[in-house]
């Protein structure tokens, strides 16, 4: 067919798949749809819902965003959630945009815009929240966009998302837009099970397609070829993107390459980097030997200094630069790294923008900050960031103040920030697209040890490579470090299985609102249905299948030992039981003669005369220290007649020791002295000429008689009529193979029965809890229950108990603020382990509060069940100033903490007293002092930081 043909028949085939509607659609877009976008909108546009799995940057949203089109078309609501409050607000200015403020509202917890328009942006919790509720605003419902969906595998929020897939009413129809993942097939039929008719889509073709390279020194090196002339050197590799791409057109055979699979192309890794590898590693190895002078990586061990040494953070942009792979996003996974490359790059004069883009982005960035008071701005480090801007560069991480973290995203996607450093968490919904994302390090710290980037991490990282619309192409570089394996980065690079695997597990508040809706019984069943449970279903029809094997096997094996003269598997078991029983008796023989031994070095003493019976120093030595500290057994230290010091062990000693006789030890004796040695050991030899030989002892095989239970064996097994058999022995392997089988098959069994019911079995843990300390009473929510119920946090059940026990009817607004930030907040470090509190009431009622959890936990245990951290000290001395009022300065600078993580630890406080307000009794005290510790908290940085 020709080339004008072929395109006249896909014309024709996407006009067959189109529709006037989506056609409409389009025409908002300046681009044309891929087929995956056609397919998922018509199949959303016949009734189905749908499940798109593709990757970053591929325009997964425009799907989400049909959905939109629909629901306004047909006058019903479509409600479009996001994993984060900053997707959220992205995601509203977006549609706004297009649709009028009029028609899109905001629900984000801290922000409510126009809840009721047809068209809805919230975080997936204010949704769960709302069905939980019966709120009337799911009202004329018919769309629910769930962007990010793979969320669900986050062990601390994933719940949520599974929580709303289920509970979603069947008339809603479901638009899931996921990443890339190897199962996207299982999840889509678990949502058939669960939502009904879902189409699944997936598309695994990025739409700018994506180069991989390594930085090594300050080259940029392909970490793919299609072929290579092995011409002996690096020399060529620079020239840009065009001459890279047509080298690798042009060349020959390939030598020396590991051939490896990247999207279904054969490709190969770079001989040249191979060789960078090799001579990395003789050149690090010979430093090491040679005791070369060392260097310290960022943030990492010693090392050599080399010619292999990273380029810093400068050289890395100035490269980029030249080579016209600007703008960048270079992630860094540590916040402080990222700020101190910002600062390199200002201290190195690095200038990325020209005269007017510097004008356009002050004046942008002073516009946005125009309501931050002066005071705080200087304390935020207005002028130093503001600085680094105009020259196009800029840091991205949770630590920055929410209002300058804006700024960079717009200011970026406008391309006036040519170089982003940032940590991982960019990767994470933000539309943040560059032509390079560079990694500096294939690790990172995950809370407790440095791990190593996994293939699903690498991709997400690397899928912002790449803007549609803009660029031709996308590049991922990796920057060398010592030890790097080229290899090993292919291969993160080429991999694509990372499966998406839930994080389910009932919570309280989960629990009473389940029986609150639908009673405990249904409850159940419902939870049932979960993901969890239908991957660990999965997992379970794969053991059945191979335990069905086994017991096939389990009954040729059993059939293969049978014996005419009778029953032939009694006999080998009862031949097993006499091996245990004799296995047994020998190992206590043997424990007893080592404590025996053990015993016998207690009792040594400085000059006894010692026979070492086995090891290689066996023969007389004489003991110089008992060694009694040297661990759980003794390890005395000896002289042998051959000069040698050494220590020894119970190991060495198969019967007890005994002193032959004693000799004199010189105080001034010394070990390291050879002279010392040889004058000892000679008086050794002189003492033994003298000494009467030492009796031999030996072991006897212990105890004065067979034990009865073996005895009665050995006669019962020569009674047995299979024991003469012809052929016993080989019988006897038989039935050993079915005994070995069986115990792999009841481990089997095991594991089957762990998995059946394994959500259901943990919700009826969680009710057990609920039923003993009243908040459910069989399928009645009592009171307590239902303040429960209103209650979302990772402690709520503390926060129910310590609001039904009356901890805080006393307390003022600031000192409410206080205590419940311990609700709240997680510490990043774990290295303050006495935190300061405010003395008084605060730390009475912080004290009442551990107490609780200590009671609650200890119920948990009984229940089997383990869902309440302890609470988190770190954040109440701030907060305590923060609400009386004090200055941002000084408590930043006390509590050393970033803006940005200040501002939402306070947002999250401030949500938490909201849910205290609306749980709490309405007669009471405390009701009135979480919503005044609230507006109390709600000021200066963290009243115009919309973003948390």
């Amino acid at each position: 067919m020709s080339t004008h043909a072929a395109r006249y028949a896909e014309f024709r085939r996407r006009q067959q798949e189109s529709s006037t509607a989506i056609e409409d659609f389009r025409a908002l877009y300046g681009f044309e749809f891929d087929d995956f976008q056609v397919r998922a909108c018509k199949a959303l546009e016949t009734g189905h819902g749908v499940l798109v799995a593709a990757p970053t940057g591929s325009g997964k949203t425009v799907v989400g965003e049909f959905a939109v089109h629909l629901a306004l078309r047909d006058g019903y609501k479509c409600f479009y959630t996001t994993p984060i409050k900053a997707l959220s607000n992205q995601k509203y200015n977006d549609l706004v945009r297009r649709y009028g403020a009029r028609n899109v509202g905001l629900l984000t917890g801290d922000n409510s815009i126009n809840g009721e328009a047809p068209v809805v942006v919230m975080t997936t919790e204010v949704l769960r929240n709302m069905l939980y509720a019966g709120s009337s605003t799911l009202s004329g419902l018919a769309y629910v966009v769930m962007d990010e969906v793979h969320y669900l595998a986050d062990r601390f929020r994933g719940a949520v998302w599974e929580e709303v897939i289920i509970h979603l009413p069947e008339s809603v129809r479901m638009v899931a837009l996921s990443a890339t993942v190897s199962n996207a097939e299982e999840f889509g039929q678990w949502l058939q099970q669960v939502r009904g008719d879902t189409s699944v889509i997936v598309d695994e073709n990025r739409p700018v397609p994506l180069w991989q390279h390594v930085m090594a020194g300050v080259r940029v090196h392909d970490l793919f070829v299609e072929g290579v002339e092995d011409d002996g050197g690096p020399d060529g590799e620079r020239g840009g993107r065009g001459a890279r791409k047509r080298r690798r057109e042009r060349s020959g055979a390939p030598q020396r390459a590991t051939e490896i699979e990247v999207n279904g192309e054969r490709l190969y890794v770079n001989p040249r980097l191979v060789r960078l590898a090799e001579e990395d590693a003789r050149v690090t190895q010979m430093a090491y030997r040679r005791g070369a002078p060392q260097s310290r990586a960022r943030g990492g061990a010693p090392r050599p200094r080399s010619k292999f040494a990273p380029p810093s953070r400068v050289q890395i942009v100035e490269e980029l630069d030249r080579e016209g792979l600007l703008p960048a996003i270079t992630f860094i996974f540590s916040r402080a790294g990222c700020d101190d490359a910002v600062r390199q790059c200002v201290s190195s004069g690095l200038t990325l923008t020209t005269p007017a883009e510097a004008g356009q982005i002050r004046e942008y960035a002073e516009r946005q900050c125009a309501d931050i008071p002066r005071a705080d701005l200087a304390v935020l480090g207005y002028a130093e960031w503001i600085r680094a801007l105009e020259r196009g560069v800029a840091a991205h991480h949770a630590g920055l103040l929410p209002t300058f973290k804006e700024v960079v995203e717009t200011l970026f996607s406008r391309g006036l920030i040519r170089a982003v450093f940032a940590t991982e968490t960019l990767a994470l919904g933000i539309n943040m697209p560059a032509r390079t994302v560079v990694i500096e390090k294939l690790d990172k710290w995950n809370g407790e040890t440095h791990a190593p980037l996994t293939p699903g991490e690498y991709t997400q990282l690397t899928g912002r490579a790449g803007r549609r619309g803009i660029d031709v192409e996308g590049h991922a570089v990796v920057v060398w470090q010592p030890g790097t394996d080229p290899e090993a980065v292919a291969g993160l690079a080429g991999t694509r299985t990372y499966p998406l695997n839930s994080s389910f597990r009932p919570s309280y508040n989960m629990a009473v609102n389940l029986v609150a809706q639908v009673g405990r019984d249904r409850g159940r069943a419902m939870l049932e249905s979960s993901f969890a449970q239908f991957q660990a279903d999965r997992a379970v029809v794969g053991l059945v299948r191979k335990l069905r094997k086994h017991e096939e096997a389990l009954e040729g094996y059993a059939k293969a030992a049978e014996d005419p003269r009778g029953d032939f598997m009694e006999y080998a078991a009862m031949r097993r039981r006499l091996s245990d029983l004799e296995s047994e008796a020998q190992r206590n023989k043997g424990a007893a003669r080592r404590k025996e031994a053990v015993r016998s070095l207690h009792a040594l003493r400085p000059g006894d005369i010692i026979r070492i019976p086995a090891g290689r120093h066996s023969g007389y030595a004489v003991v110089l220290d008992p060694g009694l500290d040297k661990g759980p057994a003794p390890a005395p230290l000896v002289l042998t007649v051959s000069r040698q010091v050494k220590r020894v062990n119970a190991t060495d000693f198969p019967v007890p020791v005994e002193p032959s006789g004693r000799m004199r030890v010189p105080k001034a004796f010394s070990a390291r002295s050879a002279q010392s040695r040889r004058d000892l050991a000679s008086a050794l030899r002189a003492k033994l000429d003298v000494l009467p030989p030492a009796p031999v002892r030996q072991h006897t095989r212990g105890g004065t008689g067979e034990d009865p239970e073996i005895a009665d064996l050995r006669a019962r097994l020569r009674e047995h009529p299979c024991h003469g058999s012809e052929g016993r022995e080989d019988r006897a392997r038989w039935a050993e193979r079915h005994f070995r089988l069986k115990k792999e098959t009841d481990e089997l069994e095991r594991r089957i029965q762990g998995r059946a019911h394994v959500i259901a079995r943990t919700f009826d843990r969680v009710c057990g809890v609920l039923d003993e300390l009243d908040y459910l009473d069989g399928d009645t929510v009592t009171e307590e229950g239902r303040l429960l119920g209103k209650i979302y946090s990772e402690l709520d059940l503390l926060a129910a108990e310590a609001l039904r026990r009356g901890l805080w009817d006393q307390l003022t607004p600031v000192e409410l603020a206080a205590c419940v930030s311990a609700l709240v907040y997680e510490s990043r470090r774990s290295d303050d382990a006495f935190p300061r509190v405010p003395p008084g009431a605060v730390e009475e009622t912080l004290n009442e509060m551990a107490r609780l959890w200590g009671e609650l936990h200890e119920t948990e245990h009984r229940h089997r069940v383990s869902f309440l951290r302890e609470p988190d000290l770190g954040f109440v001395w701030i907060t305590h100033r923060w609400a009386r009022g004090d200055q941002l300065d000084h408590i930043l600078h006390e509590a050393g903490m970033p803006a940005g993580d200040f501002v939402r630890a306070t947002k999250q406080l401030i949500d938490m007293l909201g849910q205290i307000a609306q749980a709490a009794p309405p007669d009471g005290g405390v009701r009135s002092s979480a919503r005044s510790a609230a507006d109390a908290l709600l000021r200066g940085v963290v009243a115009y930081s919309s973003v948390s």
